[in-house]
């Protein structure tokens, strides 16, 4: 189970990634258009809102997690769900809490 999640990290890094950079190559590298096409109608500013409150909710439980158990490279699972997106941070997150270290917590 832990290999699958971390399977699902990776997808969760490319399959994202792939529509990202297509967007930016073809718009330019400034973040500021991007967050307008993200805003572009009430079902993406939905969705943009949707992802937001899970990428901040998984960032408290990481913390927490890693703050209780000690298990600090947890917040690896931070940098991940910002900079690339919840479909990375969360399952990267199961794959670190399925390992055996954090089974002797």
């Amino acid at each position: 189970m832990r290999w699958l999640f971390l399977a699902l990290a990776v997808w969760g890094t490319i399959h994202p990634m792939y529509y990202f950079i297509s967007w930016f190559e073809a718009e330019g590298y400034a973040l500021g258009p991007m967050v307008d096409a993200w805003h572009a109608n009430d079902a993406s500013s939905g969705l943009v809102w949707d992802l937001t409150v899970a990428a901040v909710a998984l960032t408290v439980w990481v913390i927490y997690e890693a703050a209780t158990t000690r298990m600090w490279r947890y917040l690896l699972v931070i940098p991940a769900t910002f900079c690339i997106g919840v479909s990375c941070g969360l399952p990267l997150y199961a794959f670190f809490k399925l390992s055996p270290a954090a089974a002797r917590v």
